[in-house]
């Protein structure tokens, strides 16, 4: 089997299941909430400062490290339950050559964490966007800026898929990966920071606020790599261990 057939495999596993549909309803629900943020919301002397300028309204809906952590858990759900339904098997009897499965599978959980990260964002833009004539304020960010945290927030996707798909196959026990998601993503972090001031810089929320243009703690490109390899360790990790480890 040829490896563009493995990963066309791999986006039917993902496809024809509920688990993307799950991910879908909760990124509507978030951007309703943003929505009635907007609407509702106002700061602590009663007025909507929060949206003002152009700036204020990037922040709030720069979607990044929350997508992150969100495909980190399409991606852990998506490989650790292979191997709690055994449905890993047919695909290494079908390619033996685990590498080229383990990619395959890495490939198709990337592009379906980037496909959610792109949608859960426009539907975000889109929230702010029809709530904004409620107030006195309108659509203020510019083409640019849109355009900016759409990528940032496809990549920042991406980046979590395959981070959560790595632990994943480390893990292999889906209760364990899920809490590895969190853990790595959304507990440990804050906590490294209190011990190393420095690391603010370096950790997911951070990153995902440089890459959208609304932080610069950092260089743009060196949070992109810093991003790129909060996944790529966990991934090349799991690729080992498959290859080193019994199926089941």
């Amino acid at each position: 089997m040829t490896w563009l057939r493995l990963v066309r495999a791999e986006i039917r596993k993902l496809t024809t299941t509920k688990l993307p549909l799950g991910f879908l309803a909760v990124l509507v629900l978030i951007a309703g909430i943003d929505a009635a943020v907007v609407m509702f919301g106002t700061d602590m002397d009663g007025s909507k400062a929060f949206i003002a300028t152009a700036a204020d309204q990037q922040s709030l809906m720069a979607f990044a490290f929350n997508a992150m952590l969100g495909t980190g858990l399409f991606g852990a759900i998506a490989v650790a339950r292979e191997y709690g339904h055994n449905t890993v098997v047919p695909t290494y009897l079908t390619c033996p050559r685990r590498m080229r499965a383990g990619l395959a599978q890495l490939t198709a959980v990337l592009l379906g964490g980037a496909l959610l990260g792109l949608i859960g964002q426009g539907f975000i833009i889109a929230g702010v966007a029809l709530a904004l004539p409620s107030t006195e304020y309108g659509f203020l960010v510019t083409a640019g800026g849109v355009t900016q945290i759409l990528a940032a927030t496809t990549f920042a996707g991406a980046i979590g898929a395959v981070l959560g798909a790595g632990l994943g196959a480390v893990i292999r026990n889906l209760g364990g990966a899920v809490t590895a998601v969190v853990l790595a993503l959304f507990m440990i972090p804050p906590l490294v920071v209190q011990l190393f001031s420095d690391a603010a810089s370096w950790i997911p929320p951070t990153l995902g606020a440089v890459i959208s243009g609304v932080s610069t703690d950092v260089n743009t490109w060196a949070a992109l790599t810093a991003l790129l390899t909060w996944g790529v360790l966990p991934a090349a990790a799991g690729l080992l261990l498959v290859q080193r480890r019994d199926v089941v």
